[in-house]
């Protein structure tokens, strides 16, 4: 078919409509579940920690993991990894060891609500209209990404792509809420892994192995000065390639404060996507080890995003002559860009059968993506934003109605905010800029007001604003960091520049939220409990029945396990 990247045969398409009619499926069978508001946005907090801790993970394998980590590998390397072992497992496990009691215990629905419990009304109004725009935002980037895979397949056009991919994921979140979206996310983490690994194995046995991989990004590096030398794209340390930083130290440090701390913890900590899944467990042992147990699968998943990515740089043609810095016709959305570079090294690759559950794979990521971002999306909206702003007190039914409603009316605003996707490169880009400014000081103001207790709602609101605002005004600042409206004032670009925004917004939130609380009157301590560790007892935050569950069913010896991995896996690369 004319206009078409993947040539996929009856029975490709065979195995993508199958897999279509069984997530439907899922949601029929969700709707049933649901009878009041907690079912439909909460699961009802009934599902067992293995199941929402692949769902944890499901939810952010999406466009992040799939062509956003593809795109960095291709044009990066190995320091893409860090985005894994540095920038997601670390701050995966505090929020199992540390912050999931405090959310779980208190009962809240979501992130939002317990900013409104810890701060009041001001900060809790600023993080929830923060929290719908950047879901919106990001949505837009998983639907984006899911219409060019379908416009690859098919040939249609980009717009039609876009509707009819949002049409199939607000089918099920409409039918059967958050259950409906878990249940289909451990499912779609299967899918992605048995249509990624075998990807990943035919790659590396094309081009002769990790040496004859190796061998390839040396030569091509070589050939192209204009990209990162062989030495930076092959080893994870120091990975200036990716901060963008010529100094080596300064690379470290941006990557492991700008990445590692403020972006990985404000990310992983706060961000409701993936604390909601937690909260869906059946208990508060369940919650902590959520994440936890999430994290093994996590640090593996490099190995099957960011080095099929490598893969494509030396091994497709259309992905190398871009990377050489050539203009390349006939990408998915328009010129050949990075993040293209799984839907090429499937065309290369992979034959019919195998196509089809690839393309049934990538599709799983997007709507795993974009369904755990509008499900965030719609819960934030009917309880933090609609029921305690604009209608207050109806009955259950009410609010359950307005959450479905809401999630059409995000779907559709996702078709718009997918056009800005389109102009990036490297999603990743676009992705951490916003993550710099939505999570970076909401983490800022969530772990000082937590651990201090002095901490007042006037500083809550306000270290919000201002963190958020001096993010944009750096993004500006910075080279391409928004794009054409970037002025270069400050002479860094790329992921760099959204660890610099990342950085500057943490530290502007801490520095004006300590000072405005030394001004203004702190709340009495006494109504602190739960919501600051000091004044919380120590037997609310744990599960009197986990010391006698066997040591992998504990969450401290589970998290201890995950840290040493990751250490070694830093070592190794």
């Amino acid at each position: 078919m004319p206009g078409t990247i993947i040539s996929a045969s009856f029975v490709d398409y065979l195995i993508v409509g199958l897999y279509f009619a069984v997530v439907l499926g899922i949601g029929v069978l969700a709707r049933r579940q649901v009878s009041d508001s907690i079912d439909f946005f909460l699961s009802g907090r009934s599902l067992p920690a293995w199941v929402t801790g692949l769902a944890f993970i499901s939810a952010n394998l999406g466009a992040v993991e799939i062509m956003g980590m593809s795109a960095s590998g291709a044009e990066f390397g190995l320091p893409t990894v860090h985005y894994f072992w540095i920038g997601a497992i670390p701050a995966m496990l505090f929020l199992g060891v540390v912050m999931m009691p405090f959310y779980y215990g208190s009962k809240v629905r979501s992130v939002p609500e317990f900013m409104r419990r810890r701060f009041g009304t001001g900060a809790h109004l600023v993080n929830a209209l923060s929290f719908a725009i950047a879901q919106l935002l990001i949505a837009g980037i998983n639907l984006f990404l899911l219409g060019t895979i379908i416009r690859a397949l098919l040939g249609w056009p980009l717009w039609v792509s876009l509707v009819v991919a949002a049409a199939v994921v607000l089918s099920y979140i409409t039918l059967g809420g958050l259950s409906a979206a878990i249940y289909n996310e451990v499912l779609q983490f299967f899918v992605i892994v048995a249509s990624l690994l075998p990807l990943t194995l035919i790659g590396l046995n094309r081009v002769g192995g990790w040496d004859g991989l190796t061998d390839k990004i040396t030569s091509a590096a070589a050939d192209n000065p204009d990209s990162a030398t062989a030495d930076q794209q092959l080893n994870s340390w120091p990975g200036n390639a990716l901060s963008g930083f010529d100094s080596d130290l300064f690379s470290v440090v941006g990557i492991v404060f700008g990445l590692g701390f403020v972006l990985s913890f404000g990310y992983w900590t706060t961000n409701f996507v993936e604390v909601q899944r937690a909260m869906a467990s059946d208990s508060i042992s369940s919650a902590r080890k959520t994440p936890i147990i999430g994290a093994f699968p996590k640090m593996f998943v490099p190995f099957i995003t960011i080095l099929p990515g490598m893969i494509a740089a030396v091994l497709v043609t259309e992905i190398a002559q871009t990377k050489a810095g050539e203009t390349v016709a006939g990408g998915a959305s328009g010129d050949v860009t990075y993040n293209d570079s799984l839907l090429y090294l499937m065309r290369d690759l992979l034959p019919n059968g195998l196509l089809g559950l690839a393309i049934a794979g990538l599709l799983a990521a997007f709507m795993a993506g974009m369904a755990a971002n509008i499900s965030a999306f719609n819960t934030v909206f009917s309880y933090d934003l609609w029921q305690t702003y604009v209608v207050k007190e109806r009955d259950d039914g009410y609010y359950l109605k307005v959450g479905r409603l809401a999630t059409v009316g995000a779907t559709v605003v996702a078709i718009f905010t997918a056009g800005l996707a389109s102009n990036f490169q490297n999603i990743m880009d676009y992705l951490q800029v916003l993550f710099g400014f939505f999570n970076a000081p909401l983490f800022a103001t969530f772990i000082l007001g937590m651990f201090w207790k002095r901490m007042t709602a006037t500083a809550g609101w306000m270290g919000l604003v201002a963190g958020t605002l001096s993010a944009v005004a750096v993004a500006f600042l910075t080279e391409d960091a928004f794009g054409s409206l970037s002025t270069g004032v400050i002479p860094l670009a790329g992921q760099g520049a959204a660890f610099l925004a990342a950085s500057v917004a943490f530290v502007v939130d801490i520095v004006l939220s300590i000072a405005v609380s030394l001004v203004t009157k702190p709340r009495d301590p006494a109504d602190l409990k739960g919501l600051v560790y000091s004044e919380t007892p120590r037997e609310d935050l744990v599960d009197p029945d986990e010391a006698s569950y066997p040591w992998y069913q504990r969450t401290m010896p589970l998290a201890g396990l995950a840290l040493g991995m990751v250490v070694v896996l830093n070592f190794i690369f």
